[in-house]
């Protein structure tokens, strides 16, 4: 397969070839351009907002206990000076940048993420100050030790009638 294949083209920018009147391919490239019209709306280009980090990047996993919250995140290509980690107002905030660490040298193809991420993650229930987070083959571990005065679950409010 022919590396030119596997590059998106714009409408602009088809290959002028005998096929371009296959019915499937035909269907391809209209799905392409309503999905790309579609996520220009969100301030972008293409599919420039899921790589922003906008919608869930970086990968989170959580593990819920008794005694414990765990929070698992996948961060390859990045160490421990690359992350930071924040708790405030019962909010985690994991944030941080992946560096393109490549010299202009030519072209290039990529589908790698480069760029500032953050992803937040409400909490309940647990104890901020006693949190501890680890870092080991990319994987960035956060574990918060469960509250011993958990709040209450709901607080109902009157409504008044004037």
């Amino acid at each position: 397969m022919p590396i030119r294949d596997l590059i998106p083209r714009s409408r602009n920018q088809e290959l002028a070839r005998r096929d371009s009147f296959d019915p499937f391919l035909t269907l391809h490239r209209e799905m392409n351009r309503l999905f790309d019209d579609m996520f220009r709306g969100f301030g972008g280009t293409g599919l420039s907002p899921l790589m922003e980090g906008r919608f869930g990047w970086p990968k989170i996993e959580l593990s819920d206990t008794d005694k414990k919250l765990t929070i698992s995140a996948e961060l390859p290509g990045l160490t421990e000076n690359d992350v930071q980690i924040e708790i405030a107002k019962g909010v985690l905030t994991i944030r941080g940048e992946k560096k393109d660490g490549r010299k202009d040298e030519g072209k290039y193809f990529t589908e790698r993420y480069y760029g500032a991420f953050e992803r937040q993650i409400p909490l309940e229930d647990v104890d901020e100050d006693n949190a501890e987070a680890s870092f080991k083959n990319g994987v960035l571990t956060i574990s918060l030790p469960k509250s011993e005065n958990p709040r209450a679950g709901a607080k109902r409010i009157a409504i008044n009638t004037q």
